[in-house]
């Protein structure tokens, strides 16, 4: 089996025990940003010029960005994801200009969802620039975040 069935096959299986995605549209939030400093909203088209080009690269994983990069999988009605917010835009200004923090919206962008297996949320993406992505499920706290980013992330950084 290629690399890129057993990435999706992983991210299935690491995604099932959690909940479940649904919507619901009052308890939303918005999330904007462009600034390299802060977390950048991805749709379809930027995802695969940004991240990932699974339509030109079907069969292996090949990252398209500059820096390592964390994906938020998340709805606007979650509230573990909301609860993550605040982290990740901290995250995001602190390490500016050596990774981006992207989130991808799993009720707009449901696609992407699928094609990554998401079927509980929070899930993360983590990417690093040479390596395989890894993911994780659920809200995690900032000393999580900052362990992925140090020794997984930016492990080859100096």
């Amino acid at each position: 089996m290629n690399t890129l069935k057993y990435i999706l096959i992983i991210f299935a299986a690491i995604s099932l025990p959690a909940g479940s995605v649904r919507s619901h549209p009052e308890n939303s939030i918005e999330t904007t940003a462009a600034a390299p400093d802060t977390i950048v909203v991805l749709n379809k088209a930027d995802f695969l010029a940004k991240v990932y080009n699974y339509e030109k690269h079907p069969e292996e994983w090949v990252y398209e960005g500059e820096l390592p990069c964390i994906i938020d999988f998340y709805a606007d009605w979650c509230g573990p994801c909301r609860k993550v917010t605040p982290i990740l835009k901290a995250l995001a200004a602190e390490y500016k200009g050596k990774l981006i923090i992207y989130k991808v919206d799993v009720d707009r962008e449901k696609e992407l969802a699928r094609v990554f297996g998401v079927s509980n949320i929070p899930m993360y993406l983590f990417i690093p620039e040479k390596d395989t992505p890894h993911t994780s499920v659920g809200a995690l706290p900032r000393e999580s975040f900052e362990k992925v980013i140090k020794e997984f992330l930016l492990k080859d950084s100096k």
